[in-house]
């Protein structure tokens, strides 16, 4: 993400008032310039997380214990809700059965702290200070979307649900066929796709094991998959119609969807689906893991995951180190995953202030501190399926 402050005479005389030698001068720019300062973060924050469009706020007064009911997600008895949450920033999400109508929500706090050299304020390089104030917004970002998807691949790897007795079914699934080589993941194909809409619709049955009166659940809304799986997508529009028939990579489309991939360079939706890059996703040409490819791998360990191509009773384990990718798919209409924040008394999610060590310090510096307070919960792991992409051995 990149900031820039506007080059405004204002602007520029609060600049260089926080650099003067005078604590009393230096102190008052800082604050006045923290005050502004609060706002901006936030909203750079907030557009530019990745999991920003899966989690609905629910703000909350500060100093207040956030809580949700799960009667309005669920009509059912003791013991059944599985709920997936964390306690502490960078922790380890759980999953624990609430038998209760309210849950409470564990919140943390997420802060950041920049400082820098006054005489970059005395000579008003505005560009510098756009930096610090990104340096703050990307560290505050890079732990929410680390949170946020550690709940996110948690729920993924452990959820299953029965919606009729005597049955079971994971949300993840495994797809091994056609590759591009040894060690690398199968083809992203369109009956991957359909398979994750089928599942998403099986497990969203009503008590009834049948059609809900009212349906709760759009389906899949927005799918997360890594460069090379969009890569896939664009490849559509060269593929010939029916010219595979290993595995399941075959892509039968029509010439107006080809059309339309190829002027596109790509597509951002397939059947009604958005895609979502993430680079955060996939594997190096090692065959070793992204960031959220490894985490995914963490939490489902020797997790068995049934095969899609496979003969009934097929399952795979997640293998990061084969190369295996990982495709996400969510349900955005449920509202399924919320993320809890702390609102102060201006009604601002994100607190800056100037950091008072350097009021009267002879190392001639200013900084600020900056914090926010929130949590993140999975409610209702039907908004949420994946598979495993995996090139056959």
């Amino acid at each position: 993400m990149r900031l820039k402050l506007k080059n405004t005479p204002e602007q520029v005389e609060l600049i260089k008032a926080m650099g003067s030698k005078n604590p009393a001068i230096a102190k008052e720019a800082s604050e006045a310039f923290a005050a502004f300062l609060g706002p901006v973060v936030r909203q750079v924050i907030n557009q530019a997380a990745t999991a920003a469009n899966i989690y609905s706020d629910a703000p909350f007064d500060e100093d207040d214990s956030p809580s949700y009911p799960l009667d309005l997600y669920y009509n059912e008895g003791d013991n059944f809700i599985q709920v997936w949450s964390q306690n502490m920033a960078g922790g380890l999400p759980t999953s624990h059965v609430e038998g209760l109508q309210e849950l409470k929500i564990a919140t943390y706090r997420l802060d950041s702290a920049v400082s820098m050299s006054k005489r970059y304020a005395r000579k008003a390089r505005l560009d510098v200070v756009s930096k610090a104030i990104e340096r703050m917004a990307n560290e505050i970002v890079v732990k929410q979307d680390r949170n946020a998807w550690a709940i996110i691949l948690k729920a993924l790897a452990e959820a299953t649900t029965s919606p009729a007795a005597g049955t079971s079914l994971k949300h993840f699934l495994s797809s091994v066929g056609e590759g591009s080589s040894a060690g690398f993941s199968k083809t992203f194909a369109l009956q991957d796709l359909n398979e994750i809409m089928e599942r998403m619709a099986r497990i969203n049955e009503s008590y009834a094991g049948g059609t809900p009166a009212a349906a709760y659940s759009r389906g899949i809304t927005d799918l997360y998959m890594s460069p090379e799986k969009v890569g896939d997508i664009r490849a559509f529009a060269y593929n010939a119609v029916g010219g595979s028939t290993a595995g399941n990579s075959v892509t039968d489309l029509p010439d107006t969807v080809r059309t339309d991939i190829f002027k596109a360079a790509g597509s951002q939706e397939i059947y009604g689906v958005n895609i979502h890059q993430l680079l955060e996703f996939g594997n190096d040409t090692s065959g070793n893991g992204k960031k959220y490819t490894k985490l995914f791998s963490t939490f489902a360990g020797e997790t068995q995951y049934p095969d899609i191509n496979g003969s009934t009773g097929t399952d795979y384990r997640f293998e990061m180190g084969d190369g295996d990718d990982l495709i996400v798919g969510i349900d955005n209409s449920k509202g399924a995953f919320v993320r809890p924040v702390a609102r102060g008394g201006d009604g601002e999610t994100f607190t800056a202030i100037p950091d008072d060590q350097f009021y009267a310090s002879r190392a001639d510096k200013m900084g600020w501190y900056g914090f926010l307070e929130e949590g993140r919960v999975c409610l209702d792991a039907r908004a949420i399926v994946g598979m495993g992409l995996r090139a056959g051995d």
